[in-house]
């Protein structure tokens, strides 16, 4: 031959197809056994669905294994129950007691066994809520505030309510002032409330009597027994105890047992708006500051309304166009209306006198800021009796913060002391020593409306 032998090219009857690949790894017992289109298509879209879950149930299974090694929180069940008569809106615990503000009065029970031993209902008003101290000797203090913001004292003794008073009764209904806010001192020395008029509001801290009650009811013993309590009568059923009231033939403006009112110490009014000054000179200004112990509310000063008239011109001409796309707002300054207030044992940042006397475990001060205020306001309780509660108080102390304070607490142990302010800055001072121990800022700048201690 002229030419070698060649490999012939091969037809396209004997290509390999793409699923024939591997067929010698596979079983010559299951030759036979392949499915053909469209149904091995079929079977490799079950397969990837099957192995697409096995990772998100092994995936599962791994967040829950981590799960439990993490520490778990307690669950907490209830233990007891007590049943009250219509609808409960608060309550408060004092020494041995539960008081429950209900849509109808006053109810008081034992946390021991959760049984009723007391209520008051002769006023037919809804408690919205309760502050509630114990003073020793089975005797405890409450303010109640009912659904028209009045501000009923009670003190409970031998399972019984004694009505004292109703702090803001008037005559005319029409210059009632509500209740914002009730606060009790830990031991129930003093009481402090909250009351906003119709275009008003101011703070009064009043002086409870606690020592005059325990010796007014010794001599009494039988003044707790007909005021305004309901008896309790069970009646045994299928379903539940069942409680019937009893009328009380006594009044709610009016309390049997005579025992010694409060006496209002403090009439703590919002601070006013800075305006221009009317001194003509810098002696005029000096002669309206009583000493250079302390920083004022920032009233002595000689700048004029034509200066403060100025100076908005100016800001306004420079950043107009920043106004322009807020829009325009009402720059006139209103008088707060809500404030934020604690009972302050005796410390070094509280300046008191020599002849001050102060008793261990007393509040001895108050801290006050109103919404929208850079100032903390600190007032002694032990004001000399010349000065009266409705003149125009001044602040013992004065805290200006760098930005208004949005709120504040105090610890437990009543040392410490943390303001939060608009900027973000949470400052904690030491009220024994008299010096703030940190001061945090956020970075992001966000609002902070409240502040608890841990």
């Amino acid at each position: 031959r002229k030419h070698p032998l060649e490999i012939p090219p091969p037809s396209e009857k004997d290509w390999l197809k793409d699923d024939e690949e591997d067929f010698f790894l596979q079983d010559p017992d299951r030759k036979r056994d392949a499915l053909p289109q469209p149904f091995r298509m079929i079977n490799k879209l079950v397969m990837l669905v099957f192995e697409n879950a096995m990772e998100i149930i092994e995936r599962r299974e791994m967040l829950r294994e981590a799960q439990k090694l993490k520490v778990q929180p307690t669950k907490c069940f209830p233990t007891a129950e007590f049943q009250v008569t219509g609808r409960a809106n608060c309550l408060a615990v004092s020494g041995k007691y539960i008081f429950v503000g209900l849509s109808e009065g006053l109810a008081a029970f034992k946390v021991s066994d959760c049984k009723e031993v007391c209520a008051w209902d002769a006023a037919k008003t809804e408690i919205c809520a309760i502050e509630a101290s114990d003073l020793g000797n089975e005797r405890h203090v409450l303010l109640a505030v009912d659904e028209m913001g009045l501000v009923w004292l009670f003190c409970f003794h031998k399972e019984s309510f004694l009505l004292i008073k109703i702090l803001n009764e008037v005559e005319d209904i029409s210059k009632r002032s509500a209740c914002v806010e009730v606060v009790l001192s830990p031991r129930g020395d003093y009481a402090g409330v909250l009351l906003q008029g119709n275009t008003k509001a101011w703070l009064e801290i009043y002086r409870l009597p606690k020592d005059s009650w325990l010796k007014e009811m010794e001599k009494n013993p039988g003044a707790a027994a007909g005021l305004a309590c309901r008896e309790r009568r069970t009646q045994h059923s299928s379903q539940a105890d069942i409680f019937l009231l009893q009328e009380s033939p006594v009044s709610a403006n009016k309390a049997d047992a005579k025992l010694s009112l409060p006496v209002l110490l403090l009439k703590v009014k919002p601070p006013k708006p800075i305006t221009g000054s009317s001194f003509k000179s810098p002696l005029d200004a000096l002669k309206k500051v009583d000493d250079g112990s302390m920083l004022g509310l920032g009233y002595n000063h000689l700048i004029k309304d034509s200066q403060w008239e100025q100076q908005e011109a100016i800001f306004r001409s420079t950043y107009r166009e920043y106004l322009e796309a807020e829009g325009e707002r009402d720059s006139k300054e209103e008088i707060p209306r809500h404030a934020t207030f604690h009972f302050l044992l005796p410390s070094w940042i509280l300046q008191m006198g020599p002849e001050m006397k102060v008793q261990p475990g007393v509040p001895a001060g108050i801290s006050v800021h109103w919404d929208g205020s850079h100032n903390l306001c600190l007032y002694l309780l032990n004001r000399p009796l010349k000065e009266r509660a409705d003149s125009d108080l001044k602040p013992d102390v004065v805290w200006p913060c760098a930005a208004p304070i949005a709120c504040s607490t105090v610890s437990s142990c009543s040392r410490y002391l943390a303001l939060a302010c608009e900027d973000a800055t949470i400052t904690i001072w030491d009220k024994q020593l008299g010096y703030p121990l940190s001061v945090t800022a956020i970075l992001e700048e966000r609002l902070i409306r409240s502040i608890h201690f841990l």
